[in-house]
């Protein structure tokens, strides 16, 4: 057995350094960019919220069990690896105590005979091998020489996926078969529980040679399958804990991710800030949390399944979008790591280097980075947590603040808040117009807010001035006043909150919009606000606390839905229609606002709600965020025409929504589709006050 004992230290020792020389060179590359300290500071003083996340994110694999059966067989692959830990104990302890005695009897001292650890090992083992099937199935049922574009894994890396496949299938059947030499030669230290192993220990001769090559053979393909996850997509076994560990609460969604230099927010006010540093205009610009998030990716191609660019034809695919970066990155490092005086003569990496990040021979095409809609879903989706939406908004920074380079439509939006506060370059004597149509008095804060109003109704600037917008801004001024809540409007005094510019990328002037507003907002004295738009509703509630203004803020259908629970509004006259809601990116999956809108919809006499295929967290967008509202779509299909052909699928009467932008796009598309005939006249899209009031009110 001595043999065997310097044979198996001799592998373990070698693969271990192998594998720890590839880690330091991970770890080094990672480090190259800027710091992330407010990833260690938020793990740090929030230990509960991060140990919630481990348990059930990482062991409890939410995200991953969100689709059933591959879900299930990564759970037991996973749990495989944790469990059979103790294998290896027992593996490591018998090839020592062979060493020593010469009988490989080792078992782990307190436990290591207890039939039930012996079980659990056979039967992870023999989940993790079903499991291993189930992968193979599925690979095979999606794979992209079937199916092209439609396969989650097209643009994946499919040979290594095989490849650890294979190994962890002769790690498996190395294990019984050295667990069952060891049962046949009276080694094996359990006497019950282990069912397999037992078994195979009645069938399998009684040899010592046999026991110390299976195990031999077993500790090599563990020590292989080691070195390959470590240059491999696999690498997401050690880093996916730390990716959790560090990624944004509750998600990377919500807030857009705070704009940083060296570490810092930004000062657009500091004389030395060097504007070439704004954003990510090179690879080296990525923080270490960028490059977990490369090294997390499994390629499994949920984000890329769920995009609403990919599922239209267009060039982005959130999964590549990170390959595409961590590819570069990895061909490129001899460059970024080496010292600044070292003057590197690899002339192929030093061509890559000139290529840019984004560009039309870039590493991002600018298509791909223009037709991210900010929905949300790839975020969502991620089973690992990666952030895919602040690498897009940081490139985007960079190209908008520093190359001046994005859509040409997106420039007339940006002019138009620069000059007048809203995106439609509209008067802001316009914002208070709506009011006129109104039967009741509407209160406009000119310096302090009224004492009697509990709530600023923040208007935004679709439903101020956009004309379909102003039917839901009527609709939930009514309300409030049948349900007697007081509040007050800012009228001319109120500005863009920012979000499209912020979502182009032009953070300085969403920095100056969003402190114009806070200064207004505080100099008012508002404490609660309730907004209509999503897009008004995530700025003020989750990015104006990073510049210093909080409120306690709610979106119109949360308060509507507590005033009709409260009995303040009672729904009456019945609406005898078939209704699909479509869901908000910027309520639904970054905010979790699902049950609201639905509730109010219940309420209402007569109505028949009917979901879409794709809704609450897997709703598909209506293609207006991240500024795309302001931007032509040339590429692909219409993502507002794939949301009503998805929609028209239910035979609705009507589409509600939540939101002015979902409003303005379902409409626009369902406008084309009543002239092409291919849906019924009487088909509207109305937001969910609209309905509610209509029942309220008994108008027809």
């Amino acid at each position: 057995m001595l043999w065997v004992a310097i044979i198996g230290l001799v592998m373990t020792v070698l693969a271990v350094a192998v594998a720890g020389r590839r880690v330091l060179f991970l770890y080094k590359l990672a480090t190259v960019g800027p710091p992330a300290p407010e990833r260690v500071e938020y793990a740090r003083t929030h230990v509960a919220d991060e140990v919630k996340a481990q348990v059930v994110e990482v062991f409890g694999q939410k995200k991953l069990l969100k689709w059933t059966a591959s879900g299930v067989a990564h759970f037991f692959v996973m749990w495989a690896f944790f469990i059979l830990l103790t294998v290896y104990i027992e593996a490591y302890g018998a090839i020592i105590q062979g060493a020593i005695t010469g009988t490989p009897d080792f078992h782990i001292p307190l436990i290591g005979t207890w039939g039930v650890l012996g079980f659990v090992q056979d039967f992870i083992a023999v989940a993790c091998l079903l499991g291993l099937v189930a992968f193979a199935v599925i690979r095979v049922r999606n794979s992209p020489k079937a199916l092209g574009r439609d396969s989650r894994f097209s643009g994946s890396h499919l040979g290594g996926a095989w490849l650890v496949l294979f190994m962890i299938f002769n790690i498996i059947w190395t294990l019984f078969l050295a667990r069952g030499a060891a049962a046949a030669n009276g080694n094996f230290p359990y006497s019950s529980g282990a069912f397999v192993s037992l078994a195979l220990g009645d069938v399998l001769p009684e040899s010592t040679l046999l026991e110390e090559i299976a195990l031999l053979l077993h500790i090599g393909f563990m020590l292989v399958f080691l070195v390959i996850v470590v240059n491999s997509k696999h690498l997401h076994i050690f880093t996916a804990p730390l990716n959790v560990l560090f990624s944004r609460r509750p998600d990377g969604m919500g807030a857009a991710v705070e704009m940083r230099v060296d570490g810092k927010p930004v000062d657009f006010e500091d004389e030395d800030l060097d504007p070439e540093r704004l954003g990510r205009g090179k690879i080296g610009d990525t923080t270490w949390k960028g490059f977990l998030d490369f090294y997390s990716c499994t390629e499994c191609g949920r984000c890329q399944s769920q995009c609403p660019a990919w599922n239209t034809d267009k060039p982005l695919s959130p999964k590549m979008l990170i390959l595409d970066q961590r590819d570069h990155a990895f061909a490129v490092a001899p460059y970024l790591m080496a010292a600044e005086a070292e003057q590197h003569k690899d002339t192929d990496v030093l061509a890559l280097l000139e290529k840019p990040l984004v560009g039309e021979d870039g590493v991002i095409h600018p298509d791909v980075l223009w037709s991210c809609t900010n929905c949300g879903a790839c975020v969502e989706q991620c089973p690992v947590d990666i952030e895919h939406i602040d690498h897009i908004l940081d490139m985007r920074r960079y190209q908008v603040m520093v190359e001046s380079s994005f859509p040409s439509e997106a420039g007339v939006m940006v002019k138009n808040l620069e000059n007048k506060g809203n995106p439609w370059g509209m008067s802001e004597m316009k914002r208070a117009d709506w009011i006129e149509e109104l039967d009741f008095e509407v209160e406009v804060v000119e310096d302090k807010m009224p004492a009697d109003a509990e709530y600023l109704f923040w208007v935004g600037c679709a439903g101020a001035l956009e004309d379909r917008a102003k039917k839901t801004t009527r609709a939930v001024a009514e309300l409030l006043h049948i349900a007697g809540v007081k509040f007050a409007v800012l009228g001319p005094m109120e500005a863009c909150t920012g979000d499209p510019a912020r979502r182009l990328g032009m953070e300085y002037l969403f920095n100056m919009l969003a402190q114009q507003n806070i200064e207004t907002l505080n100099d008012a004295g508002v404490k609660k606000i309730v907004a209509t738009c999503p897009h008004c509703f995530n700025t003020l509630a989750n990015e104006y606390p990073q510049l210093g203004g909080t409120y306690e803020v709610v979106h119109h259908t949360q308060l509507l839905a507590k005033l009709v629970d409260e009995g303040l509004l009672t729904p009456v006259t019945p609406i005898e229609e078939k209704i699909t809601y479509h869901d908000p990116c910027f309520l639904g999956r970054h905010n979790k606002v699902y049950s609201q809108p639905r509730d109010i919809m219940a309420k209402v006499p007569g109505v028949k709600t009917q979901e879409m295929h794709r809704h609450k967290d897997r709703g598909f967008c209506c293609g207006a965020g991240g500024a795309r509202m302001w931007m032509e779509e040339r590429i692909g299909k219409r993502i507002n025409t794939e949301r009503v052909d998805e929609a028209l699928t239910t035979d609705p009467d009507t589409v509600s929504t939540a939101c002015p932008f979902c409003m303005v796009m379902l409409g626009d598309a369902i406008s084309e589709k009543k002239n092409s005939g291919e849906a019924k006249e009487s088909l509207e899209v109305v937001d969910v006050a609209q309905l509610l009031i209509k029942s309220v009110k008994g108008a027809s």
